[in-house]
């Protein structure tokens, strides 16, 4: 049986110890999913999986869902978040501010219209739209889309302890240090070992109403854009591996479907991860 372990955030929201629980997934019992958060990482691609830099991710892999045939849309980084969250990359074909990509088009952001949250780790202040320091407008794109900008104003937001998890979609962007841009895996790894538990000690969570998928936006390294995705939910049997082919519309499709709007753009036709993962 997998333990893993969660760090319990303090009363100033750090975390200060590790409470040994068994797998999150393959639990018994009744779900009821109304929330869906994503983690986004960057760039590394399906080459973590079995990595020894990263025994967190795979430890994750091993007790949870893992999609093995998944595959990013495109390069660079923006066409993929806006493939993710519009169910098109609507022509963009570079890593452009916001200023240079105003987006009309609607989104799962404007679908939700307050029910989401983007948690956006490094942003100096709410819905920013320029890029500083580890803060990257690129990967952040609620901020591109001129239909949720009254909203962008209120919901996208720079994370902060403990999370806020009580919207039905939360979108949660670790900077280019700890998304694996601009860091070696192991950086990355160990973010995830700190953030994801306080996911799965959520009352969201424990509730068995919250479904937890991270994925990539891309692979630099391999030719297909192979990614992996890991699919965690209390429903999912521990250690499945699913080879069916999905990709970045399947993650939109299955987030749609489950929050009952959509589906925008190619997520109409893709497959969705549902019924594979058992959610």
């Amino acid at each position: 049986m997998l333990f893993l372990a969660l760090m319990a955030p303090d009363s100033n929201g750090a975390t200060s110890k590790q409470i040994p629980v068994t797998s999150p997934c393959g639990v018994a019992g009744t779900v009821h999913y109304s929330h869906v958060v994503w983690i986004m990482l960057e760039n590394v691609g399906y080459s973590i999986v079995g990595s020894p830099s990263a025994p967190y991710f795979n430890q994750l892999a091993s007790g949870c869902g893992l999609a093995t045939n998944d595959y990013a849309i495109s390069h660079p980084s923006l066409p993929n978040y806006i493939a993710l969250t519009s169910g098109s990359t609507q022509g963009i074909s570079d890593d452009g501010e916001p200023s240079s990509h105003p987006l009309r088009a609607p989104s799962i952001f404007s679908e939700l219209g307050s029910n989401w949250k983007a948690l956006v780790e490094s942003m100096p202040t709410a819905c920013d739209h320029v890029t500083s320091g580890q803060y990257a407008a690129r990967h952040n794109p609620a901020v591109y889309y001129t239909r949720a900008a009254t909203s962008c104003r209120r919901q996208d937001v720079p994370m902060s302890l403990p999370l806020r998890l009580s919207e039905g979609f939360t979108m949660i962007v670790p900077n280019i240090c700890d998304d694996m841009h601009n860091s070696p895996v192991a950086t990355g790894d160990t973010w995830l070992r700190r953030i994801v538990p306080l996911i799965l000690a959520s009352s969201q969570y424990q509730s068995r109403s919250l479904i937890l998928f991270i994925t990539f936006d891309e692979n630099d390294a391999m030719a297909s854009n192979q990614i992996p995705t890991l699919v965690i939910a209390p429903s999912v049997p521990q250690g499945k591996r699913v080879a069916l082919r999905f990709t970045h519309y399947s993650l939109l499709k299955t987030t749609e479907t489950l929050l009952h709007v959509g589906p925008l753009g190619q997520a109409r036709t893709a497959r969705s991860m549902i019924a594979p993962f058992h959610l």
